[in-house]
């Protein structure tokens, strides 16, 4: 008689049901308390996009491209002017404007939220050996699976896409601050507390003034993922660009899906290339 040591035809630990019970209970008992979570998110996001939908679109184009003519030059100031024109013959204006609105937003709460969890990191090993393994499953997780406990708890909408954004977007901004603290040469800080200075006028006059091209690395990576996770959450109904997307892919449209996906790259291409030139400009 064979004893079966390890018998995999079967599920043992049912790790999917303690998931399902444990989003359940939250929904049933804190919903109310998620529904307050999100009112600033909320907030921040109908200013935003307000703001962008109130402007003309000859004031956006000429605001971004003076902003990449000051920091990325005369070159990247014609491609920001000529993919926007495009991005608007094509049609595609106001969904660009809801996109930018939510990436703007979800950037706003990772860098307020990331860049002083990534000083903490980088000034204390213990809190850096605490925060890994949630920076992990952040950055490892599949994006789509981010929606689904979203939509439980804060229901579906642009709200709920930003949300799942941040959480989405948050690791590389967290990971490249405690980098760019940690890179700080210890002579610097040694000769900084020498001459009196506090932990605060330290952090703020040099770790931070040092560290921060490796935080504007951070901030553009962040921009980036939050772009791709934009694009994903247009399946909970965040709108914006990822509705072409996703209704050319269940329609089989290739033409709507590939216009989406141009104006995304455009849009990508030019924020990149803006937050590139701050960080150096920096």
């Amino acid at each position: 008689m064979k004893l079966k040591l390890l018998n995999f035809e079967e599920q043992v630990i049912p790790l999917d049901t303690w998931i399902q019970n444990g989003v359940d209970w939250l929904v049933s008992n804190y919903r109310d308390t998620f529904q307050v979570i999100k009112v600033p998110i909320e907030k921040t996001l109908d200013v935003l996009q307000w703001s962008f939908a109130f402007l003309p679109p000859f004031v956006l184009i000429a605001l971004l491209a003076l902003a990449a003519w000051r920091y990325a030059g005369k070159r990247v100031m014609i491609f920001t002017i000529l993919s926007l024109l495009l991005i608007g013959y094509l049609g595609l204006w106001e969904d660009t404007m809801i996109t930018l609105s939510m990436v703007v937003c979800s950037v706003l709460f990772c860098a307020v939220a990331g860049i002083p969890l990534g000083i903490l990191s980088g000034r204390s090993d213990r809190f850096e050996m605490i925060l890994r393994p949630f920076l992990d499953a952040m950055q490892t997780t599949p994006a789509f699976v981010y929606l689904i406990p979203v939509v439980m708890l804060f229901s579906i909408g642009t709200v709920s896409g930003v949300l799942a954004t941040i959480v989405f977007a948050l690791p590389p901004i967290i990971r490249l601050t405690s980098l760019g603290i940690r890179q700080v040469h210890p002579e610097l800080v040694e000769a900084a507390v020498a001459f009196g200075a506090t932990p605060w006028q330290v952090l703020r006059k040099v770790q931070f003034p040092l560290a921060l091209p490796s935080i504007m690395t951070g901030l553009n990576q962040t921009i980036m993922m939050a772009l791709s996770m934009v694009v994903i959450a247009a399946l909970i109904g965040a709108g914006g660009l990822g509705g072409p997307v996703v209704q050319g892919l269940n329609t089989l449209e290739i033409g709507l899906a590939t216009i989406g996906g141009l104006a995304i790259v455009l849009l990508a291409m030019i924020l990149d290339r803006i937050t590139q030139g701050f960080a150096k400009a920096r």
